[in-house]
Order: C-alpha cells, then structure tokens, then sequence
C-alpha cells in the first residue's frame, strides 16, 4: 500500500512544491497565486520548503502526469538539494505517484493527499477524527498496489491443484472495506446525536447563524470577536477545523447561536467533502450564512467564487433559498483610499458587511444587519404590568426589543418575535396585550 502521509518522526522533512499549470479558462487565479496556497499548505504541515516551481503542462501525461523532460529535470533538483518530499499540486492517480517516486527516489505526495495529512492532524474532535479517517480510507483504497505477491497466502493442505488463497492487496481491500462499514456505523451514531441536538435547539427560538469561507479568511478570529469566546485562530491554512456553537448577543439583547464551520478550498477533495457533509449540515439548517471573505487578497473574488460552489455541492446558500451576508473582512489591511471606497460600495450594497475583525471596525454595523435580517413576522406592541420583570426579561431573551416605555402601572414595549417565539409567549403571558404596529 502507497501511503500520503509524511512521515512525522522526522521532525523537519526538506519539500518541493510543484504546481502544474493547466491554464483552464475557467479558473480566475493565476498560477503564481496557486502556488502561494500551496506553498501554504506544505508549511501547514511543518515542511521546510526549499524550492517552489509552476510547471506548464499543456497535456497531461497518463504515466507521470508531468512530461519527460521535466521528471528529468525533477529528479536532478531532488538529487541536488536532497529533498525528501516531493508536493504535487494537483490530484495523481496511484500509477502517477508510483511512477513519480521511483523517478524522483523521494516520496510524493499530491494536493488531496496533503489536505488529508493537515485534517488528519488538526481535528480534535471524535466526530471530526472519524471523518478525516473515513476520507482516508477512501483516499487510500484506491492506491493499493500489487507489490506484494510474495505474500500470498499458500495452497491448502488438500493436493498441488488448488490456487494461491488470498492475496495481500485482497487482504487489504478487505480490511479497508471492513474499517469503513465500521466507521460510517460509528459516524451514524455520531450524526444521529448531532440531529437530536439540532432538534432540541429547534425547540428554543434562537436564531442560527453559520459563518463559511474561505481557509484562512478570517472567520474564527470573527467569531471570537462575535461571541467573545477564545478558539484557536492562526494565520494559517485549516488552523481550526471542528465546528464550534456559541451563543452571541444581537442589537436590542435578542440571542443568537453562531456555528464556525471548516474552512473551505480550491479544489476540495471530493472525500473530505462526503466524509464531513454531516458537519456541514449545520450550514444548511442555519437560518443565515455569513460568507467570510478576505477582501484584501488579491484571490477574493477566486476565493468566494470556489465557496460558493461547495455550498451549491451542499446544497447550501442563495440557490437554496437561505439568506446570504458576505462579510468582507480585514479591511484593516487596506490603504485608506480602498477602505473608504469599500465601505462606501458596502454600504450600498444590501447584502454585504466591511469589518476588521482584529480591530472591531465595523462589527456594531455587522450585528445591526444580522439583527435586521432575524427579524421575522410582525413588530408588536406589547403591554406587560410593570412588575412583570420576568415576562420583559423573556422578551429581550427571544425577541427583539425595538423600544421600551413605560406607561402608568404597565411598561409598553415594541418588539418582534418570530411565529414560534410569539405562540410561546401567548401562552406563557395570556392576560399581555398585543397589538400589532404598523411598519
């Protein structure tokens, strides 16, 4: 079995990182800015990168991917430099790799097997270890190799006719394929608990609100700043990966619950996209998305454009119907002259936000627009005696207080709620005046 790990006893592994450039028509970024992100990828993983090339490549090669002359003059860069790894840009088929290593004497290692060696380091979780495992296994089930028909088991005791038993890659095949049944029962369970807890959060009128992105735009440092919590956040590529729920305040004391999810990518294996769907259901189950953006990188509008089609692969976002805020961030990293222009155009835009989420510029605009966007049904005009402390304080806790008077013996109070929150609160304070107040 050829395996895309790096080998981590090894405290710091020399590496290449090799982009072949296909220049597709329908990719927006350029070949140098693809091997940036690359680049960025191998550093996830500890490498030290010594050397960084694009590789035109007109026709791929179905040996080796990349052309003769170039695994050429491959090998003698790896013999030179004494590399030990070898990254490929791009996704090898088994031969590929096989024949890349025996070429380079290194060991190879494409982009979705890189991918797969950061996830498999970086989750924490049970869930999310089992995910990066079954991604895996799929990964790897196809790069079982006949190398060792010395293994074979031997003939039975019953006479020289019958064959050879069973073969080690057979073996393998039936190992891996016994694993993964075990692990999807596994995630089974796990996605059944997760469905459990999503229906008790249901049942407390909180509005839900999933931030996605772009790997390294920013959202965990958001978060934090949102629901003034503590998870890890890094200038690094996939530096959180498990999902994490807290509950933030909006504008007027209404409650929410903010989920930070994966950081999405180019190119996004199609296994870890399968082995973490039951994560990204919280995305689909939330009320609003929150499209974190990197408005100073030259790659943006790339990089959105990559996000939104792995939501459409989920079956999340506009095209589902879901509203969509993108949240332009770390404009702190703009000249004064491109912040000032951006913020003028987010403002005129109605589905866009401008924020620095390490300063806090922009954040109090960002939660009056979520708290505009929660808002559902109709506002009301609710008279509660003024000894009711306990029925007010609900109205701040599920609701949104517009404004709040008092009036004689009763404090009068505008406020939205939506359909579920107002039905709890009729039957919780039946003798409560409502009324409904025009827009």
């Amino acid at each position: 079995m050829t395996t895309a790990s790096i080998d981590r006893s090894v405290p710091i592994q020399s590496a290449l990182v090799l982009h072949p450039d296909r220049a597709r028509r329908d990719d927006l970024r350029a070949a140098e800015a693809r091997l940036t992100e690359a680049v960025g990828l191998a550093e996830a993983l500890d490498l030290k990168i010594v050397e960084a090339i694009v590789a035109p490549l007109r026709k791929p090669v179905p040996a080796t991917l990349l052309g003769g002359g170039k695994v050429a003059e491959i090998a003698t860069l790896c013999a030179s430099l004494e590399l030990d790894v070898v990254v490929i840009d791009d996704a090898l088929s088994p031969v590929q790799q096989r024949n890349l290593e025996r070429a380079w004497q290194v060991k190879v290692i494409d982009r979705t097997g890189l991918i797969l060696e950061i996830f498999a380091r970086r989750a924490r979780t049970r869930e999310g270890r089992l995910q990066v495992e079954l991604a895996r296994l799929a990964y790897e089930a196809s790069r079982l190799v006949r190398t060792w028909t010395h293994l074979e088991r031997q003939r039975g005791g019953l006479g020289a006719m019958g064959g050879p038993g069973e073969t080690q890659i057979e073996t393998d095949r039936r190992l891996i394929a016994e694993k993964v049944a075990r692990l999807k029962r596994e995630l089974e369970e796990v996605r059944r608990t997760r469905t459990l807890a999503r229906r008790a959060r249901g049942r407390v009128p909180f509005p839900t609100v999933a931030l996605v992105g772009y790997t390294n735009a920013g959202k965990s440092t958001l978060f934090n700043r949102l629901t003034h919590s503590k998870v890890t956040a890094k200038d690094m590529l996939f530096a959180t990966l498990d999902p994490t729920m807290r509950r933030m305040k909006l504008p007027g004391g209404r409650p929410a619950i903010l989920s930070d999810t994966v950081g999405f990518i180019s190119s996004l294996p199609h296994e870890l996209v399968e082995a973490f769907r039951a994560t990204l259901d919280e995305v689909k189950e939330a009320d609003i998305i929150l499209h974190v953006r990197d408005i100073a990188s030259p790659e943006s509008e790339a990089e959105a454009a990559d996000v939104r089609r792995v939501l459409e692969e989920l079956g999340s976002g506009e095209e589902s119907g879901q509203r969509v805020l993108e949240v332009w961030n770390k404009i702190d990293l703009l000249d004064e002259e491109a912040r000032e222009f951006l913020e003028a155009r987010a403002m005129r835009a109605s589905g866009a936000a401008a924020v620095s989420s390490v300063t806090g510029e922009g954040i109090e605009r960002l939660t009056q627009r979520l708290a505009a966007l929660v808002d559902e049904g109709p506002l009301l005009t609710i008279a509660l005696p003024a000894a009711d402390g306990e029925g007010l304080a609900w109205l701040y806790r599920h609701g949104r207080v517009v404004t709040r008077e008092p009036d004689e013996s009763d404090v009068v109070v505008t406020a939205r709620l939506d359909p579920a929150a107002l039905a709890k609160f009729e039957r919780l304070r039946p003798s409560a005046v409502l009324v409904a107040a025009a827009e």
